[in-house]
């Protein structure tokens, strides 16, 4: 990994890790480390994690961690286009990409250990990257003093998608083990409490931390999860879909040119549609494939590590209202005077519920029943003016990113970003109090915003 070709300059700071030495930029509050690599494969290859920086940056001076992470190569999207203008502006793809983002509070006194939240990004599995301004931690990381930790992982073709014999399935998440046994190795040195580990995630991202909590060689690598808008509902008897993929595109080989493997996912997207609601995210974890066990085995499996782990589990309100204004017909009805929100509430509240909401509930009661702490949350506050309402990836401008950042997307609307900020500052604090205890702490976020159904 080539240095950023910048002259750090004064206002650097070193760690002494067990990896070795590694040199982050002080940003104000906050020190930045990016680039940092966790882990190293091969095509199609499980993932070894680094012992040694110098063994990955063939330089045996201290890491210098100023270049950002690049991107696991993907396709455009056309959603994240329009919803999510410029998030991979700047961002190099590799398939080297195993990499960290790590967000430390500039004035941690030495011995000093503070909670770790690892953030791990969604996108169906197959777009996204941690080290883009949309989840900048440093806001939550100066005002609640906790370490955040964006973690990148192959996505898509590249991690998502084999019929786990020729081709192994689940990468992007043994990437995600490897890269919890690294912050687990390291993560003290930086200031950090290794045995006050939280993940938190959105979407897909959701969806990898409640299966890294039945993932072998994950146990005891985290303390708290926080669930944010898993689609639940749609991910269980996916193996017909799986085969329809394989037989659509074949099982690429490891030396099959990188610009043709992508070229196969449209048609492993195509292939999956016509199994429904499944369909709408193809790729994904696989059960009976290493991490994770067969599919018949995953509720007694999250079962017995539910007396491990806390969990805070939730949805927005109308986690399909993403959708509507996407869709030129859905966005001219639900637009009509009078009748329009009435339709809308017609199509969002059932799919909301069918994909997200139902089995987020049962999730956390069984998680409850096996002896393990929950909190259950529906977030029902959007933006003023916000086509897209209290829908899916509305709470991440209330977590992570910053105003110029999320001022260019749609999700803001016409609200101001004090607005915004002042029920961020809530939702940081609720987060961070359940990364230090497992309880989410009191807030003044009112229950027609943000409602908590606590154990």
């Amino acid at each position: 990994m080539d240095d950023d070709p910048e002259t750090p300059g004064p206002a650097t700071r070193e760690y002494a890790t067990p990896a070795g030495a590694v040199v982050g930029r002080v940003d104000g509050d906050v020190v930045r480390l990016v680039g940092v690599p966790y882990a190293r494969a091969g095509r199609f290859q499980a993932p070894e994690v680094v012992e040694r920086l110098a063994d990955v940056s063939g330089d045996p001076a201290p890491f210098r961690a100023f270049v950002r992470s690049p991107a696991s190569p993907q396709l455009s999207s056309p959603v994240l286009a329009t919803l999510l203008p410029g998030v991979s502006e700047g961002l190099v793809a590799s398939e080297d990409c195993q990499t960290l983002t790590i967000t430390i509070p500039a004035d941690l006194e030495p011995g000093e250990r503070v909670p770790v939240m690892v953030w791990i990004h969604g996108g169906a599995y197959v777009t996204g990257a941690a080290d883009v301004p949309l989840y900048d931690a440093a806001s939550l990381v100066s005002e609640q003093r906790v370490i955040v930790i964006g973690v990148t992982y192959r996505l898509g073709m590249l991690g998502f998608f084999g019929d786990g014999d020729t081709l192994p399935a689940n990468l992007g998440l043994l990437d995600l083990v490897a890269a919890l046994e690294f912050v687990q190795r390291t993560i003290a040195s930086l200031g950090g409490d290794p045995a006050c580990v939280t993940l938190f995630g959105q979407s897909a991202g959701a969806d990898a931390i409640s299966h890294l909590m039945i993932s072998d060689g994950a146990r005891g690598l985290f303390r708290r999860a926080i669930v944010q808008s898993d689609p639940l509902g749609i991910l269980r008897r996916r193996e017909p879909m799986v085969r329809a993929m394989l037989a659509a595109t074949g099982v690429p080989g490891p030396d099959t040119d990188l610009d043709e493997l992508l070229a196969l996912q449209p048609k492993a997207e195509r292939a999956a549609l016509r199994f429904g609601l499944v369909g709408g995210m193809p790729f994904g974890v696989q059960y009976g494939h290493a991490p994770l066990p067969r599919e018949s085995e995953t509720d007694e499996a999250w079962r017995r590590i539910a007396p491990e782990i806390d969990l805070l589990i939730g949805t927005l309100r109308e986690e399909t209202a993403m959708y509507l204004p996407l869709i030129p017909p859905l966005r001219v009805l639900t637009g009509l005077p009078v009748v329009g929100p009435g339709l809308r509430w017609l199509i969002t509240r059932p799919t909301t519920d069918r994909v997200y909401t139902r089995d987020a509930k049962r999730f956390a009661d069984r998680h409850r029943r096996a002896g393990g702490r929950a909190t259950r949350y529906e977030i029902r506050w959007a933006p003023r003016g916000s086509a897209f309402g209290p829908g899916h990836v509305a709470d991440l401008p209330l977590l992570l990113g910053t105003e110029a950042a999320w001022t260019r997307t749609a999700l803001v609307g016409e609200g101001d970003w004090p607005e915004v900020e002042r029920r961020g500052r809530e939702l940081r604090r609720a987060w961070a109090g359940f990364a230090r205890t497992g309880r989410v702490p009191a807030t003044a976020l009112p229950p027609h915003e943000v409602a908590f159904h606590r154990d």
